[in-house]
Formats: C-alpha cells, structure tokens, sequence
C-alpha cells in the first residue's frame, strides 16, 4: 500500500489492545487516520493483573520517558524511577546497585488506573481510536495492524501479587536453584509488590522454583506478604524473517520483538507499533524499517542470553561483581549494542539459543488444560 492509496476515510484495523497496539493506533490517530482496535478480552492488560515491570532506561542515552514524549505517546502512568538497587548471587552475598540516572522505571501493569495500558487506552480514545472489547478479529480484509500478543513461551515469570508494608524498592536473585538460566526478582512500589521467578528452562518445575524464590527473599530481605494471589506470564522472543502476515505488519510479541537476555521488552514492542503505523502512513516497507530501527540491538541480545545462559551461578558472580560497580547504566548499554565480537558470536548464539515458536504444547501458565494433567492444547 502506497501512500498514495490510502484511504483516511477508511479505518485501519488492530488486533490487540496491548501497548503494541495502542501505540499504532495513536500514531495512526495522531496524523487523522480512523482506527478501530479489536480486544479479544474485556479490558486491557487483561492478562498481567497489576504485575509491576521495568520499562528499561539503558539501551539509548536518552531517558525512555523523553522517547515515548518524541514518538507522541503519554507518559500519564505510574513509573517509579529506579536507581539503588540489591543483587545477590546464589551464595546470597549481596551487591549493591547504584545509578546516577534510573535502570529502569518500575511501573504496573493491567486495567488499573495508573497503568501503562490503562493510559495508553486513554489517550488513544482521547484521539478518538475506537476500542472494542470482547471482539477478536478474525478476518483483515484492508489495512491493518497484527498485535495479538505472545505465541509461545521461550521464558516464563511465576510467582505473586500481594500488599506489604515493605518499602519501595527493587531486588533480584541470580541463581540457577531459583531461576534457571533466568532470574529471581521483587519489586515493590506503594505498599503492593510483585515477587517471582524468571525462569528460561525448567518451565514444570515452576511451582518448586516459586516456593524456593519466595523462601529466599524471605531469608534476605525479610519479605513479607499479604494476600498473595498467584500469577503468571510468558514471553516470546525471536528474531523474523519477515514481521509481516501477508500485507499486515506484525508487532509486539506477535511479532517476538523482546529482548531476549532478560526479557525487558516493553520499549521493543511499542516500538515496532510506531514503525508499522508509520509504514502504513508513508508507504514504507516495514520489514526494513524494523530491520534497521529494531533487529541490531535484538541480534545483540541473542548473543546476550546465549552467554548468560552458558555461565551458571560461578558465571553470574562475575557479572554481578562488574554491575556492581559505577556508571551501569552506561555499561548495560554498551552491551546492547552491536559490536564485532557479538557479530563474530551471532552464529554460534543463533544455533545455541531457539525460540519455542513452533512447540505448540502448554505453556503452563493461566491454563485449565496443563501438562501435569496430561491433556494437550493449542493456544490460537
């Protein structure tokens, strides 16, 4: 589709309402496209249920929130800037984290009102993006936008929502014995906290690695919680050929654009809603534009997660003792970038490291039809 023959009288369709999603439709509704957006469920971020993450602040020297302002997306959501952190290896030897400038801004996520979605949604509305719940598109007939979210589980994160009286703060646990190949982490913002298991293998084990996290912090930090209520997420993360479906782009984690080391993958998708709107409204091809804007820094995470998933706990401890030490912001960026050494690695990570794309069994996560009861299921 050229630009020449578009239609602005003719709505663009979006399947997904997640932030994929919604920021096509607002770049869309920005330059007076009519947008209709189809969510399969009832509310947005229906699958997170006020799961607190980090929007990662590392991988560009200008701060995320700055980012989004320049792409014309709110920043009207609670993001808690994180600085000072804890990290312990599997010994439990602590190493203190400290940053002139935010790691990461922990925000929530799920239909609340000081959430990402929820002020997304907002502000899509706002430029008169029509959303309708309950509705799951089934069929494109004209331009449109694929955003339907993850399609396999190539990382899993289980464990609780619950209320404390813990203070605000950020702690991770890099050991094998709780996360394999991943991480444990606890995140706390405004008497509420997240704690879970980050886990990139050992996916049935899950509810033995939740306990043994939930054990750990206990031990370390004195977790305490109250109401804890179970929940879980998966995350796909792989690299296309091409991120379209026919003449659709796809984007988000349809698409598999996370980041594949530690799954900090928000700004990734948002991303790419951006670049398919922009494709649809300058008649540009948008596998080139994801190719150039998005692919190098995910080939540089492939390299990434295939070194950490090789190292294991005597590995982690060198790592940690180097996030440990001052500017880390500046050293995490650093290796997100492409750089000979991680282009000379790229075929060995890519033969090491494959997305479960195509295992359509169970992921084991928010599903009546689990792998312990011995049924089989396809997620569509």
């Amino acid at each position: 589709m050229t630009k020449n023959n578009m239609h602005p009288e003719v709505p663009v369709e979006i399947a997904g309402a997640g932030p994929a999603g919604l920021a096509a439709a607002i770049t869309l509704a920005h330059a007076g496209r009519k947008v209709i957006v189809h969510e399969t469920y009832k509310e947005v971020g229906h699958r997170f249920g006020g799961d607190f993450q980090g929007l990662e602040n590392w991988t560009t020297r200008e701060n995320v929130l700055s980012v989004f302002k320049s792409m014309g997306l709110t920043t009207d959501f609670n993001a808690r800037p994180c600085r000072d952190g804890t990290v312990f290896n599997a010994a439990g030897k602590p190493y203190e984290i400290k940053s002139d400038e935010p790691l990461f801004y922990l925000i929530e996520r799920g239909p609340g009102p000081d959430t990402l979605d929820s002020a997304l949604l907002r502000q899509a509305q706002s430029l008169g993006v029509e959303v309708h719940f309950n509705s799951r598109l089934r069929h494109m007939a004209g331009e449109g936008i694929l955003a339907a979210g993850p399609r396999a589980a190539d990382a899993i994160a289980v464990g609780y929502h619950f209320e404390t009286d813990m203070a605000d703060g950020y702690w991770a646990i890099c050991d094998n014995e709780l996360a394999p190949q991943g991480y444990a982490y606890l995140l706390v913002m405004n008497g509420r906290g997240t704690v879970k298991s980050c886990m990139f293998s050992g996916f049935k084990q899950e509810k033995l690695y939740v306990q043994r996290t939930v054990e750990a912090f206990q031990r370390l930090v004195g977790l305490e919680m109250k109401n804890p209520q179970p929940h879980g997420g998966s995350g796909n993360f792989r690299i296309p050929q091409s991120a379209c479906s026919g003449p659709h782009p796809l984007v988000g984690e349809q698409a598999g654009f996370q980041d594949t080391l530690w799954g900090f993958g928000m700004r990734l998708a948002i991303s790419s809603g951006v670049l398919a709107a922009q494709s649809l409204l300058n008649g540009e091809n948008y596998d080139r534009l994801w190719q150039r804007e998005l692919k190098p820094q995910m080939e540089t995470s492939v390299v990434n997660r295939a070194l950490y998933s090789l190292v294991g706990n005597s590995g982690y401890r060198w790592f940690l003792r180097q996030v440990a030490k001052p500017n880390l912001r500046e050293l995490l960026r650093r290796q997100y970038q492409p750089s000979l050494i991680k282009q000379l690695l790229r075929p060995w990570a890519k033969r090491r490291y494959q997305s479960r794309r195509k295992d359509l069994t169970c992921d084991h996560i928010d599903c009546h039809c689990i792998w312990c009861r011995g049924e089989c299921c396809v997620h569509d």
